[in-house]
């Protein structure tokens, strides 16, 4: 599945980008943050549903007789991989693009 996250800070760039300029102030700060969104969701949270996966065989194979050992297994799927997060985005910039041009026809009367 496509990262809904980087669809919507991505569309939000591009929808700001096409309205107001690419030079703007506004762009930079929605352009930045749609980096930060995208990193996070293919870099941090990915690593740690990989951290879970690990922790959680861990805690399967501890003897029956240790605390941890009936705990409650960890979520393992975070985060997407580096395609999903290209994805996201070039579906973003697709949806702001079409609003964008339906905004240039408008209504017909």
């Amino acid at each position: 599945m496509p990262s809904s996250h980087s669809a919507t800070v991505t569309g939000l760039a591009c929808a700001i980008g096409l309205r107001e300029g690419l030079g703007g102030p506004l762009f930079a700060i929605a352009f930045v943050l749609a980096c930060i969104v995208m990193y996070d969701a293919s870099g941090v949270r990915l690593q740690a549903g990989r951290q879970a996966e690990v922790l959680n065989q861990i805690v399967f194979e501890l003897p029956p007789e240790h605390p941890l050992s009936d705990s409650r297994p960890l979520k393992e799927f975070l985060g997407h991989t580096p395609p999903q997060v290209a994805a996201g985005a070039m579906l973003g910039c697709l949806i702001a693009y079409t609003l964008h041009l339906l905004s240039l026809v408008g209504p017909s009367t």
